[in-house]
């Protein structure tokens, strides 16, 4: 068995839980530099809002209404999901962790022990309490009914419970343990509704006449081979059908790159001004380079202007350099990363985002190579200063300890910096943003 923990409305979520405030309010969260909206509340769905709409557009008639709009904290978000994904690893033997707001769980074998009911709404009940995220939970034989189930338990309040106690009202839980609750299930989800079929397989599936899981489910092998890319789709069906075809991940499969890339908050002219992004981007590269025990051996720059400006395309230019051996030093990072930005500099030209691609991901320390007459070895000062980096930035909040490159005149905000006119305090990760309680 498998279960799928599904976090509801994320970032929404995330706002409310250090702003009581919102609750019962319409609460959307905005994309970066206050753009579109990217996540809602259940109460801005029941208005109507879009994902992906551009506020601008709907900011009047939606703040009339009583709505709240946020700007991104996704170091809020982050931080909030380690703590829920932290839990549900206590609660299970595996984990996958399949999104900033989802997770698997392998329960196979637990059912002897537990009723796989009662412990999801304890975990759900629990997650709550620790965390003040509202989730819910699918159990089911596979992946992909699980996700299902998990669908069907976000609709349990609109649901008509005719067999077996498909789902509890408001229980944010269902369990599809039998074929005769999968049959029942699968006939109250749209097929575009099924995990692993896209916009272009919905369509063709409603051309050949299916409309339901149930329906997909009934189609043959050989058909779902050839219009739903060949053993995928052939997959998808087995699981649909109670036949896993996938287990859990536990641990993912080692990175092939990595990028830190924002736009800018205004538009920026000067070099150093954009010399000052490129390097806290290749910063905070470094930074996720060492959680992960990794080194680069390749560097992509890359600068924009804008694509709805007067200039014609490309509006993109990149440098990609080779490092002489593969580090995660933050000092040797942005000292290239300000050398592939010189090779792309156009005078004169307006740029609006600016970002770092790291390829040739290889383990730490395994077998490393050194070029000839290269000064970049990793010392252990050098490892003893990076680990002292990272510490500090762990303990006093991100950003606490930076390059030189990156750091602007005192008082003075980041040139780079995105546009989060209604940002939310860090509450988790930030000493001076903490929750303040007055007696």
């Amino acid at each position: 068995m498998f279960g799928l923990v599904d976090c509801n409305n994320f970032y929404a979520s995330c706002e409310r839980v250090f702003r009581p405030e919102l609750e019962g309010r319409p609460v959307v969260v905005l994309s970066n530099n206050d753009g579109c909206v990217v996540a809602r509340s259940q109460e801005a769905k029941a208005l109507g809002l879009k994902m992906g709409v551009p506020y601008f557009q709907v900011k009047a008639e939606y703040e009339q209404r009583g709505g709240v709009a946020c700007s991104s904290n996704y170091e809020l978000y982050g931080d909030m999901s380690r703590r829920v994904m932290w839990y549900l690893q206590q609660r299970a033997p595996a984990v996958e962790i399949y999104s900033i707001d989802e997770a698997f769980m392998d329960l196979h074998g637990m059912q002897r022990h537990f009723d796989l009911a009662g412990w999801a709404g304890d975990v759900r009940g629990a997650v709550r309490q620790r965390t003040g995220i509202p989730v819910c939970v699918g159990v089911a034989p596979t992946k992909t009914l699980a996700k299902l189930a998990n669908r069907l338990a976000k609709l349990a309040n609109q649901m008509v419970n005719s067999t077996n106690q498909l789902a509890n009202s408001g229980s944010g839980v269902v369990l599809l343990d039998d074929e005769e609750q999968q049959r029942e299930a699968l006939a109250q989800v749209a097929v575009e509704d099924v995990w692993g079929v896209g916009y272009r397989s919905a369509a063709k599936l409603h051309t050949a006449g299916i409309r339901t899981a149930a329906q997909l489910a009934g189609v043959g092998d050989a058909w779902a081979r050839k219009n739903l890319g060949g053993v995928v789709g052939a997959r998808m069906l087995h699981e649909l059908r109670g036949f896993p075809c996938s287990s859990v991940a536990v641990e993912d499969e080692a990175r092939k790159s990595l990028c830190c890339s924002r736009s800018f908050g205004q538009v920026l002219t000067r070099m150093e001004d954009v010399a000052g992004a490129v390097a806290s981007h290749a910063a905070r590269a470094g930074e996720k380079l060492r959680a992960q025990g990794m080194a680069a051996r390749l560097m992509t720059v890359f600068i924009e202007t804008s694509r709805y400006g007067n200039m014609p395309p490309p509006y993109s230019f990149s440098a990609q350099l080779t490092l002489p051996t593969a580090t995660d030093d933050t000092l040797v990072l942005t000292g290239w990363a300000r050398r592939g930005l010189e090779r792309l500099w156009r005078p004169g030209m307006r740029f609006v985002k600016a970002g770092i691609m790291l390829d040739g991901l290889e383990r730490a320390g395994a077998s490393q190579q050194a070029a000839l007459f290269a000064d970049t070895a990793r010392s252990p000062e050098r490892a003893k200063l990076m680990g002292a980096l990272d510490a500090l930035n762990k303990r006093y909040g991100g950003g606490a300890v930076r390059v030189g490159a990156a750091v602007t005149m005192a008082g003075q905000p980041e040139p780079w910096g995105m546009k989060r006119g209604a940002k939310s305090p860090a509450f988790t990760t930030k000493w001076g943003e903490l929750w303040q309680v007055r007696c």
